[in-house]
């Protein structure tokens, strides 16, 4: 062989190991976020439905579960997907030449992109609707009962799902663009098809951020105070321990003296003891939490309520603001990451304090199957658009790679503009709301005038001055 051949034999090489390394690497961490993900579902998932006398039952929500973990793997490599390729392209910047980091290049990028943009199109047209319809279905009329038998009622109901959703995004393309071209591209259903009908999705996962954030970004300071100790100041923690512990043993003394079977006149009320038990659990709960809250240091006390509000602001205003991050350098790929992670943790927050959306709020070990198939669809939508929804905002001047850099509405200065007003106004909106609220709040609590009797309505102050004589 010739010296060029041997180049040549080279070259190929280097390509088949570079991408056999990609592969490696790809699977690697979708394995591991496919882990995680197995974990968090079952700690939420109700276990009545996983082990009831009925296998063919068990067996169904068990392959659910499974499409269930694999579009929450998704959603949550979604999420990290610009964080990722942030990181990763100061980190090129900053070392171009070691040897340690070869692995971290540009197809890599490319290929996480392109994955996540498969696999979401798969999760949301195909997987999720399979298994919502695979958990309610019980299979054809005079057909045989069973696993296989379900499996043939849920594809014929995906594939008249298909062409349904296949018919009326046709006919929404040839509407808002009546061109030949456009509509005969619509028969390429990789190159186009994809892309446009994900295109729809993701604005109205945007649409759904718009609404969902500016409540989450106002929520977080009330979350927040509820998992910090707030200063003396502005809490009594006293009062609030005295209070639970007065109520827990009346309640316990009030079930003591119903359950004497010697004296059956000591309860002369009809009293649901569940009920009884439940709030006394309940009472105990939050003693605990407030004695683990007294027992917290000075600095927890007096520092760390103040300096987590003043961060939440920063970066509520940072989100809100049209600042470049990226003249910061590596300073500013890490605020932009912080800033990407902090609105989409807000935008779940508001998405789940939100009335529309709040019954599909999960339970710790009680929440159904088909209420799973739903957080998964919700969350893998949002995630989905946050990377689109960064970039309208202008947190991030990186750009999209792959099918997300397709939408074309994203070029438009108008819908992009009002994009940004209508967030600027929601979320200040939202915050002004919460601020006052709480300042009344803490007014009122302050003047102790929360602890004031109410006027009774219908006697006036005289009458009752004499009564009290």
């Amino acid at each position: 062989m010739e010296a060029a051949d041997y180049e040549v034999l080279s070259v190929r090489e280097q390509l088949f190991h570079d991408r056999v390394r990609e592969c490696i690497i790809s699977i690697l961490l979708f394995a591991t976020l496919y882990i995680l993900c197995h974990i968090f579902l079952t700690r939420f998932k109700r276990p009545a439905e996983f082990t009831t006398v009925d296998d063919e039952d068990a067996t169904v929500n068990k392959i659910a579960l499974e499409l269930c973990t694999f579009t929450l793997a998704v959603a949550l490599g979604a999420v990290l997907l610009l964080p990722f390729s942030i990181i990763s392209n100061e980190v090129l910047l900053s070392l171009p030449r070691n040897y340690y980091i070869q692995w971290l290049n540009g197809s890599l990028i490319h290929g996480l992109w392109n994955l996540v943009f498969l696999f979401s199109n798969l999760s949301l047209i195909f997987l999720m609707p399979f298994a919502y319809f695979f958990t309610e279905s019980e299979g054809f009329a005079g057909s045989r009962k069973g696993v296989l038998g379900r499996v043939y009622e849920t594809v014929v109901m995906l594939i008249l799902l298909t062409l349904l959703v296949l018919g009326m995004v046709w006919v929404a393309s040839a509407i808002v663009d009546n061109d030949k071209a456009s509509r005969e591209s619509l028969y390429d259903f990789w190159e186009y098809y994809l892309p446009y009908l994900y295109s729809c999705i993701s604005f109205l996962g945007v649409l759904l951020l718009l609404v969902c954030t500016p409540l989450g970004l106002a929520r977080m300071f009330s979350v927040t105070g509820k998992l910090l100790v707030k200063p003396r100041l502005l809490e009594d923690l006293e009062e609030q321990l005295n209070c639970s512990v007065f109520e827990e043993a009346a309640l316990t003394r009030r079930i003591c003296m119903c359950s004497l079977p010697s004296d059956p006149t000591s309860c002369w009320l009809p009293l649901d003891m569940e009920l009884l038990h439940r709030q006394v659990l309940a009472l105990q709960t939050q003693r605990v939490l407030l004695e683990k809250r007294r027992k917290a240091s000075a600095w927890q006390r007096n520092l760390g309520y103040p300096l987590a509000m003043l961060c939440l602001l920063l970066l509520t205003d940072a989100s809100l603001g049209q600042v470049s991050f990226s003249k910061l350098g590596s300073f500013g790929a890490i605020i932009q990451v912080v800033l990407i992670f902090y609105l989409m943790v807000s935008s779940v927050v508001g998405f789940y304090s939100s009335p529309l959306f709040r019954s599909l709020r999960p339970r710790w070990h009680d929440t159904a199957m088909t209420q799973i198939i739903g957080n998964c669809v919700c969350l893998l939508v949002l995630s989905s658009a946050l990377p689109v929804f960064s970039r309208t905002l202008g947190l991030t001047r990186f750009d999209l790679l792959g099918d997300f850099g397709r939408f074309n509405w994203l070029g438009n200065f108008y819908i992009v503009f009002l994009y940004n007003a209508a967030f600027a106004g929601l979320t200040t909106l939202c915050l002004v709301k919460t601020f006052t609220a709480a300042v009344r709040a803490e007014l009122i609590r302050a003047f102790g005038l929360d602890r004031l009797p109410l006027p009774v309505s219908g006697f006036p102050r005289a009458s009752r001055k004499k009564q009290h004589q």
